[in-house]
């Protein structure tokens, strides 16, 4: 088959773009042609894919997203696709890979709701979600199709629930104490301090400010055994002044993203990831497999597993600072090695690896099924 994959950017360090990469890899080993459609990619390009760069000047990112579409329908008819699978919405797609929340859902003011890049999303999810669509739509959680359904009465048959897809490197393994000793040597970290770690890219989404009051709000004796290391892709400025304005500059640094995450997880004490709208959240089941206590908010689509698992702390709707802060004391102070063991015997247990060959199967088949009607 032909197969176009559309996203908008690609970048190593995104959850969606690592999803997007495993599925469009098992098309590819499968046999098939897998043509992508990209505003920018950073990086190497793996064998196998067909890369489009589109290259498209506009003043505001919606009106640059609509020109995309518009020229990647072209694009689609001159390669003669079979099949158009989305990771991001848009008009014209077969199926959606649905990695955000709806935009419909969330609470927009009349003044915002008359703003043109809000129509534009709107207008573009619509094209998903509407009951005259016939997008088939790949979600990574219960609660996310039920917001869905909510703003837009999709009916139940168009939606298939994928399992969680992280990679199996990211368990715990054999070395993991040696690896736990060089992050930390390289990080400047000895053993009587305790690393927290937030990975990932959007600050801002994830709730680095609200990561930062915690920190801010310990005890001086707790807070001075403290290091944070914030990982991933974004605008740092605000937080560099938010962490000189909280006078945290010891204790926090913030770090670019990079490819062992693996292996600082090992040298990690605790993951914060006090977010304020996560879809999923792979990051989540990364540090519960291997054995690093999470304290995350249960907005969050994976949050669950943290419970199931017995890996730490999830923080209930609607979210309180000050109960935030006192649940990071908390689990600062307490023996953490439970948690440890628990999330390492979940990771050995429960399928929590398998999203990409799920949606690769479901894919081939609605592919098939459409070729037949």
């Amino acid at each position: 088959m032909k197969l176009a994959f559309c996203l908008f950017k690609y970048f190593p360090y995104g959850g969606l773009q690592r999803n997007f990469l495993d599925i469009a890899l098992q098309r590819v080993a499968a046999g098939d042609e897998v043509f992508v459609y990209t505003l920018s990619w950073q990086g190497d390009i793996p064998q196998g894919l067909m890369v489009r760069i589109i290259k498209i000047r506009a003043f505001t990112n919606h009106i640059k997203y609509k020109k995309y579409s518009e020229r990647v329908s072209k694009y689609i008819r001159q390669d003669n696709v079979d099949c158009v699978v989305g990771f991001n919405k848009m008009p014209g797609l077969d199926i959606y890979f649905a990695s955000d929340p709806s935009c419909k859902a969330r609470r927009h003011g009349c003044i915002q709701r008359m703003n043109p890049r809000y129509r534009y999303f709107i207008e573009f999810e619509q094209a998903v979600f509407g009951t005259d669509s016939h997008t088939h739509i790949l979600v990574l959680a219960d609660r996310q199709q039920a917001e869905y359904q909510h703003s837009w009465h999709t009916p139940d048959e168009r939606f298939t629930l994928m399992p969680p897809g992280i990679h199996r490197a990211a368990c715990a393994i054999s070395d993991a104490a040696q690896q736990r000793q060089q992050i930390r040597d390289e990080f400047g970290i000895d053993d009587e301090q305790i690393l927290l770690l937030m990975i990932g890219s959007g600050f801002k989404t994830k709730g680095l400010d609200r990561a930062l009051t915690a920190i801010h709000a310990l005890s001086k004796p707790l807070r001075e055994k403290v290091q944070m290391r914030v990982i991933g892709q974004d605008k740092a400025a605000p937080f560099i002044r938010m962490i000189k304005r909280l006078s945290l500059q010891a204790q926090v640094k913030i770090l670019p993203g990079r490819n062992d995450i693996h292996a600082v997880m090992q040298a990690g004490d605790l993951l914060m990831h006090p977010a304020y709208r996560e879809v999923a959240g792979m990051i989540i089941l990364e540090a519960i497999v291997a054995g690093l206590p999470v304290i995350v908010t249960d907005v969050c689509g994976y949050a669950h597993h943290v419970n199931k698992a017995r890996t730490g702390i999830v923080l209930e709707s609607p979210f309180d600072q000050s109960q935030f802060n006192n649940q990071l004391a908390l689990m600062l102070e307490t023996d953490r090695l439970q948690w440890h063991q628990n999330g390492i015997h979940y990771g050995r247990t429960q399928d929590l690896y398998s999203m990409a060959e799920a949606a690769s199967a479901a894919i081939c088949q609605f592919c098939c099924s459409k070729a037949n009607r």
